[in-house]
């Protein structure tokens, strides 16, 4: 049973050109609270081609929502933008990535100074404690999963099924260095199935436990119709230390799905397992212990986080049968749920440009923002959370 409490809602950024900041894994408040990261774009409901750059700036809460712009970049895509963040370690410094030519790089900037430096990869996540990014193939990922990775750049292994030489890269931040940690090569053969013969295979979706020493990824596949064109894809969820070193099989059960670290040594993540079928699970690293979490309560995949005092999941759903996205709210101690908004999606966007609303919490668990478009175009809103979670 879920109650409907619909919240109070704030657009924090306006036309005529569109906003967004990307993904659910991530903070875009800064640590005072005051400036929210934003991607704007000239356009939207159509993939992006290189040359077509985002601007990136930081939008002031406390100044009439003013967007300040500081950068541009040429690599970015509408799930997950360009990994604009803050940096983990730093108060002032975001990271983003960006192109270089033929390749892909990232670049640190300092907000306040302006002062920048290039990193020679580009970076998918940070690790909590600022010294580690995790990093794989932009070009791959693009190719396999439009509207995640970036076109346009150089990729010697287009044509490899399960290259030895690519996968999950450790970059350091501090130094620039990097080494490959787990190749798609290597999983490939340890966790071999029929259905991964002649055809591609790619990792997605890394991200640091919270005290940056185990990662998670997921490894996945191309299924082929009987007509020889391509067809969905299948998902292995893996967790290593974050050398690639005591790799272990998190979920081997067809498909995993959007998930988060809980604590340093679990997952929750929206699985589709032989036992219950699709529902969020909570995963026991290094064990095959798992349980269900709201079981039956949710109409399905969500971007699933959790409040700062870990009392509360944030998610939301995919469009209903009224077009609508819903964001949600889950009270894990009393085991209560709350519809607290609606949002219309319009479905004429073809699904690589899709809009969802990869909530995110602020910093202090006091707010949350979304990406929508129930309004026309593509902004960013702010909601106020405390009437429910009593912070």
């Amino acid at each position: 049973m879920i109650e409907k409490i619909h919240l109070p809602i704030r657009r924090v950024t306006g036309g005529p050109k569109h906003h967004f900041f990307g993904y659910f894994d991530k903070f875009p408040w800064d640590r005072s609270g005051r400036y929210l990261l934003s991607q704007e774009i000239g356009f939207t409901a159509r993939q992006p081609v290189p040359g077509e750059k985002a601007v990136l700036g930081m939008i002031d809460l406390q100044d009439d929502c003013r967007f300040i712009p500081l950068a541009e970049t040429d690599a970015w895509c509408w799930q997950q933008g360009c990994m604009f963040q803050w940096l983990n370690d730093a108060e002032t410094e975001v990271i983003y990535n960006d192109r270089e030519g033929d390749h892909f790089v990232s670049r640190i900037l300092d907000v306040k100074t302006g002062k920048k430096r290039t990193l020679h990869r580009p970076v998918y996540c940070l690790s909590p404690d600022g010294q580690w990014a995790l990093s794989l193939n932009f070009s791959r990922l693009d190719r396999e999963r439009p509207g995640y990775g970036y076109p346009g750049a150089f990729d010697k292994n287009e044509k490899v099924n399960t290259p030895d030489d690519e996968g999950v890269w450790l970059v350091d931040l501090k130094n620039d260095t990097s080494r490959l940690a787990v190749s798609v090569a290597d999983v490939t053969e340890k966790y071999f199935r029929s259905d991964m013969e002649n055809t591609p295979g790619w990792f997605n979706h890394m991200l640091f436990s919270p005290d940056s020493r185990r990662i998670a990824f997921f490894h996945r596949w191309r299924l082929w119709n009987k007509d020889g064109t391509p067809g969905w894809h299948i998902t292995h969820m893996f967790t290593a230390n974050r050398d690639g070193s005591d790799l272990w099989p998190l979920n081997l059960e067809e498909m995993s799905s959007h998930y988060t670290w809980t604590d340093d040594t679990h997952i929750i993540n929206f699985s589709n397992r032989y036992t219950h079928g699709w529902q969020y699970y909570l995963y026991t690293d290094r064990t095959h212990r798992t349980e269900i979490v709201a079981q039956d309560v949710f109409p399905g995949d969500g971007h699933c986080s959790f409040s700062p005092d870990g009392k509360w999941m944030l998610t939301d759903s995919y469009p209903l049968e009224d077009n609508c996205r819903r964001l949600f709210l889950y009270d894990l101690g009393r085991k209560n749920a709350y519809e607290i908004g609606s949002f219309y999606s319009d479905p004429a966007y073809p699904i690589p440009t899709r809009c969802d609303l990869h909530p995110n919490w602020s910093r202090d668990g006091k707010e949350v923002c979304i990406d929508s478009i129930h309004e026309g175009s593509r902004q960013i809103y702010i909601i106020d959370v405390t009437p429910l979670t009593g912070k």
